[in-house]
């Protein structure tokens, strides 16, 4: 469906009952009710928190859980996300997803404001810095709590979990390259959220950032402790350059921007993801360029390719669109390159419209407007404009996922005493086929196949599987759909 970003009136506003599973959805212009659908975002996020959580927690069904994380290592790693529907928590896609809520916290603060929405993004990205600042030594950064594979072998709620709460880190001797670079963009870009609300503490993340950048840049290596679930397969240069040009932006420093100069490695990329940095990093870049540093010329040119990858009508297209519209790039968590290119698309958008710029792609020019169609055309999809006509966010919009791969959701709270063994725990909740007892409010899940096809079934992670970064990403798209419908 299209964009507009013109003057809703009053009769624009069409309200459809949609009387098949969820009552009455509002929608605007004949789109959705994307304010619910960011408050409801955020509201998953919370669910993945570990730790000792807070009064204000809004998932009922959620208790405190792991508070002896890092007792092995003789550290506090009390707190942080667990990624996804398991119990460990993964240092790579934790910082990124705290990187994407900085990103929309910063651009879109006026919009998440004006929803009611912007303290708890604010919450939502300390309780993983938070984390970050107790995970962060010199030259050592503790990156992993949990032994995935045990935890994978017992499908039990993380307040009653009794697999190993195993600790791993890298440091001089085990580099860790890519981790180390996310955690200091993710601590730098949450220091400028936090500067004028919380100077003291945004200090504390940016001294932090830069400690984990140099660490970084000084003793290269993958890790690869985290595989296979998430193994770097981009290698580093992405995220040195995603860091670095996150700290120039919080310290105007020159020699962040001297790194992204003379040292930064770029690529032309067509996705935006946890493992790959780059087509984010030319969006941010491109600002610049715009604003006169005729040196970044290449990242503005990249960042077009980017654009014109993905949209269908560039002659250059080569993402692979199924046949209701949806990018697919791979099985399992695809949802994450729909809202990461939603999340790029609505940014550079907006600084298409700012500095009135557009993208070339051949013959063909798309500006500010074309872009944020296909961005606000992505949301659709996930939230019900799609063929199977059905939400991908659990809790949301038409007959929305009941059955996310995800071990909170799927055990009963009454259950939440029982002691049982790992392999009664498949038998009991993971192979059961009634609807998850517990919603999973606002979770994305992986969505449906290449033709559209998709399979409510707890044990099919592909489709059902959501993801921390899934929902940091769609932050940014939501927030401006939302203000630009109310608008």
């Amino acid at each position: 469906m299209g964009f507009s970003a013109g003057t809703t009136s009053v009769a624009a506003v069409v309200v459809s009952c949609l009387v098949l599973f969820q009552g009455c959805l509002v929608a605007v212009d004949g789109h959705f009710n994307y304010r619910d659908a960011l408050t409801k975002s955020l509201i998953f996020l919370e669910a993945q928190r570990s730790g000792k959580l807070p009064p204000n927690h809004r998932p009922p069904w959620r208790g405190d859980s792991a508070l002896d994380d890092g007792k092995d290592a003789n550290a506090d790693l009390v707190g942080g996300y667990y990624d996804a529907g398991d119990n460990v928590k993964y240092g790579l896609p934790m910082a990124f997803t705290v990187t994407t809520l900085a990103w929309a916290a910063i651009s879109y603060s006026s919009e998440l404001r004006a929803t009611g929405e912007l303290e708890n993004v604010h919450s939502a990205i300390r309780w993983g810095t938070d984390y970050f600042l107790k995970a962060t030594r010199k030259n050592k950064l503790y990156v992993q709590v949990g032994d995935p594979v045990k935890d994978h072998e017992c499908w039990v709620r993380p307040e009653k979990m009794k697999t190993p709460r195993t600790v791993l880190k890298i440091d001089q001797n085990t580099p860790g390259t890519e981790i180390a670079a996310e955690t200091a963009a993710a601590m730098a870009a949450s220091a400028i959220v936090f500067r004028k609300t919380d100077r003291a503490y945004s200090r504390r993340l940016l001294n932090k950032a830069k400690l984990l950048f140099q660490f970084a840049k000084t003793y290269k290596g993958t890790y690869d402790g985290e595989c296979p679930f998430y193994c770097s397969y981009s290698g580093y240069n992405d995220e040195l350059l995603w860091a670095a040009t996150w700290l120039h932006m919080a310290t105007h420093r020159p020699q962040y921007m001297q790194y992204v100069k003379e040292e930064g490695i770029s690529a032309n990329v067509a996705e935006f993801s946890w493992d790959l940095k780059y087509a984010g990093v030319q969006v941010l870049l491109s600002k610049f360029f715009f604003q006169g540093n005729q040196a970044l010329q290449k990242y503005k040119n990249q960042a077009d390719s980017f654009i014109c990858s993905v949209l269908p009508e560039s002659p250059y297209h080569q993402v692979f669109l199924t046949p209701g519209g949806m990018i697919h790039l791979r099985d399992g968590a695809n949802t994450q390159y729909v809202t990461g290119t939603a999340l790029l698309f609505t940014a550079y958008g907006d600084l298409l419209r700012k500095f009135n710029q557009k993208v070339f792609c051949g013959d063909k020019q798309f500006d500010s407007t074309q872009l944020m169609n296909f961005a606000r055309q992505q949301m659709d999809y996930l939230l019900g404009n799609n063929p199977q006509g059905r939400s991908y966010m659990a809790g949301f919009g038409n007959n929305p996922p009941k059955n996310p791969h995800h071990r909170g959701a799927s055990v009963p709270v009454e259950d939440a005493n029982k002691e049982v063994s790992c392999p009664m725990s498949f038998v009991n909740w993971y192979n059961k086929l009634s609807d998850n007892p517990n919603e999973l409010t606002g979770a994305i899940v992986g969505g449906p196949d290449k033709q559209d096809n998709f399979i409510d079934k707890r044990s099919d992670s592909v489709y059902t599987e959501p993801c921390t970064y899934i929902n940091s990403m769609a932050v940014g798209p939501l927030a401006k759909l939302a203000s630009t419908a109310t608008s």
